[in-house]
């Protein structure tokens, strides 16, 4: 008797604990248990930690409320002014409702990435390309726009959505290298010519300063003289100035009349 009874509590032992390792959950922190009882959705959400479940009745869907990347695969578009162009991007999001993205849709990682492809080839076709190149920070709000209204019926929220890289082809990019050539190049003439117009104005300024002080201008051309010596130049041919005569001239005192004749000659008398 005593050893039936034994046998009875072992296996009733047995039984259990077959029953607890069915029954027995295990949520982790970043997770929560949406439990549907025979397809239907049974009590709360279950948190973090332990929970117990009914065998063969209670099916546990564990749902991530993490932050998820996701990479959208390179769309390949046209653009409003029809150039075609490559795009792929990555976008961010996080299930807030884990109920709604259980029940509402049959896979929201698979949803949320068609919704993906087809709002970035749908705002492709709204944009320009320079709008592609320079101003990817307005087309990744409105890509986030265009998916955050149908995501919150999931239970998902769009946290960001960003533009990876845009890909041209050959033809285009030899195009836009040819026009930021012409372009350097058309800045760098008008750079070039307000020089000469700003040098041509100073060079007047100082010609008419050298024109009221001759000596300024003899001055410049001593400067010009080192400047020149110092290109170690073998032959040096300088015009003699004709400034420097008059300085000369000027610089000399006149000599009196009395000085400039003649001396008288005193001839002896014949014998």
């Amino acid at each position: 008797m005593v050893q039936e009874l034994l046998t009875a509590l072992a296996l009733t032992g047995a039984a259990g604990a077959l029953y607890v390792a069915a029954a027995a959950r295990v949520v982790r922190q970043y997770e929560r248990g949406v439990v549907l009882r025979f397809g239907r959705l049974r009590g709360q959400v279950r948190g973090p930690g332990f929970a117990m479940v009914v065998p063969g009745v209670d099916r546990m869907h564990k749902v991530n409320m993490q932050i998820v990347t996701m990479p959208v695969p390179a769309q390949d578009g046209i653009t409003r002014d029809n150039v075609t162009v490559r795009v792929d991007a990555v976008i961010y999001f996080k299930v807030v409702d884990p109920v709604d993205a259980i029940i509402r849709v049959e896979d929201y990682r698979f949803a949320v990435s068609q919704m993906a492809q087809t709002s970035l080839r749908s705002i492709l076709g709204k944009s320009d390309l320079d709008e592609l190149l320079s101003n990817r920070e307005k087309l990744n709000q409105g890509l986030e726009l265009m998916m955050d209204s149908p995501a919150v019926e999931w239970g998902v929220n769009i946290d960001r959505v960003e533009i990876k890289d845009v890909s041209l082809p050959e033809t285009m990019k030899r195009s836009m290298a040819r026009q930021a050539e012409a372009d350097r190049e058309r800045r760098a003439r008008i750079i070039n010519a307000d020089a000469e117009l700003q040098a041509s104005k100073k060079l007047a300024e100082a010609a008419a300063v050298m024109s009221d002080q001759p000596a300024a201008l003899q001055l410049r051309l001593l400067q010009t003289v080192v400047a020149v010596a110092a290109e170690k130049n073998s032959t040096l041919v300088l015009p003699f100035p004709v400034e420097l005569l008059r300085f000369l001239e000027r610089a000399t005192p006149p000599q009196s009349a009395a000085h400039k004749a003649s001396p008288a000659v005193t001839l002896p008398r014949p014998p």
